[in-house]
């Protein structure tokens, strides 16, 4: 199976942000999506087009060199789609889950690959009532692609752990503050990526995948972490998340990161990976315990580091980056999630003055959605 990569300038940007129709009134997850795509231009590849549920819609921005620009594309996009729904009582939802509907009661849309993610996955496929937030960076050679995939996916728990937004599943606390990733890993095709060592394994580890009958197409390797075909590398391991301010600092923290691993293998310089089971472990300790995970690293001198202590030598580490490429407030912004906590804990904090009630968790979120910043806790 031959896999196209296209040209795309280096560290430029696109985001892709799934997010749920809701009752402004129940909070009940809706199946609703056509009331905007209908009305349109271009509901399949246009920027306000729908995805697996009819319950869903998903916004994408065009190509950026800069995170602010990208964000006040979204911004528009976001407004475009409220303004069509709020008339009509609807509004829209962005967390990792549904923090108490029942997603049994959400149905696929009639499209083939929906339809055979929903038939082969059998219980698992009627679970799939979840959100992501997917960023593209854009790569200049091929050749970069997969070092940069596999080096970029080493830092999934960071990603994982900044976006949580998904701790509740049918009005139940998971205990983890990202239920989504526990829920998607269990297709097949999802997951880490595994490290190839050029393009042309890739294309074999397809073609065998292609002749078992696990996938048709290219774009059915799911990975957290993957080549696209646009000439960039997808990290897609993040939770969808509830405001703008969180998607321009994901995406700045990604562009960085990205930028970074790029001069390096322009310079001969190598990117630190990690063997794929620690990886898979690191995930794993991301999506139960948020920012208070401690995940293994490469450095031999300090074998473990709590989450929130390596995001922030991170943003430390790749401010002169983000200041050349225009987006150091955004970064800043990091820290600002890392001290003020990620959506899975200002949920928690919500139904803990709520005695509980996931309703309250709804609405606070879906209000933090309209706010655009997210409501943390005074002093933080």
């Amino acid at each position: 199976m031959r896999i196209r990569f296209g040209t795309s300038e280096q560290s430029t940007i696109g985001i892709e942000w799934e997010l749920a129709v809701v009752d402004q009134h129940t909070l009940e997850q809706v199946p609703a999506a056509d009331v905007i795509l209908s009305r349109v231009a271009d509901p399949v590849d246009g920027p306000i087009r729908g995805e697996y549920l009819t319950s869903m819609i998903e916004l994408v921005t065009g190509v950026h060199r800069t995170v602010p620009s990208a964000v006040a594309e979204m911004r528009r996009h976001l407004e475009q789609a409220l303004s069509l729904l709020e008339p009509r009582g609807l509004t829209l939802l962005g967390a990792g889950t549904h923090p108490f509907g029942d997603p049994t009661l959400q149905k696929p849309g009639d499209k083939a690959q929906y339809r055979r993610v929903t038939e082969r996955n059998g219980w698992w496929g009627k679970q799939m009532a979840i959100n992501g937030l997917h960023i593209h960076a854009g790569i200049d050679h091929r050749d970069k692609a997969l070092p940069i995939v596999y080096g970029l996916a080493r830092f999934a728990p960071y990603f994982i752990a900044l976006s949580a937004s998904s701790p509740f599943w049918i009005g139940e606390d998971t205990r983890f503050a990202s239920q989504r990733t526990m829920i998607f890993q269990q297709l097949p095709t999802n997951g880490l990526p595994y490290h190839m060592a050029d393009w042309a394994e890739l294309e074999r580890f397809a073609s065998q995948l292609e002749g078992v009958g696990l996938i048709q197409n290219p774009s059915e390797i799911r990975w957290d972490v993957r080549p696209s075909t646009w000439g960039t590398v997808e990290n897609r391991c993040m939770d969808s998340v509830p405001t703008l301010m969180e998607i321009g600092a994901l995406t700045a923290f990604n562009q960085c990161l990205v930028e970074r691993m790029s001069r390096a293998l322009a310079s001969g310089e190598p990117i630190h990976q990690l063997p794929f089971w620690f990886m898979r472990e690191n995930k794993w300790r991301a999506a139960r315990y948020g920012l208070s995970a401690d995940v293994i690293t490469h450095r031999k001198d300090e074998y473990l580091i709590h989450v929130s202590d390596g995001i922030l030598r991170w943003v430390e580490e790749l401010t002169p980056i983000a200041e050349q490429l225009g987006c150091a407030e955004n970064l800043a912004d990091v820290g600002r999630l890392v001290r003020g906590g990620p959506s899975y804990l200002r949920q928690r904090r919500v139904a803990a003055a709520h005695d509980g009630d996931t309703h309250a968790v709804t609405r606070a979120v879906v209000d933090e959605l309209r706010a655009g910043t997210p409501a943390f806790k005074e002093g933080a």
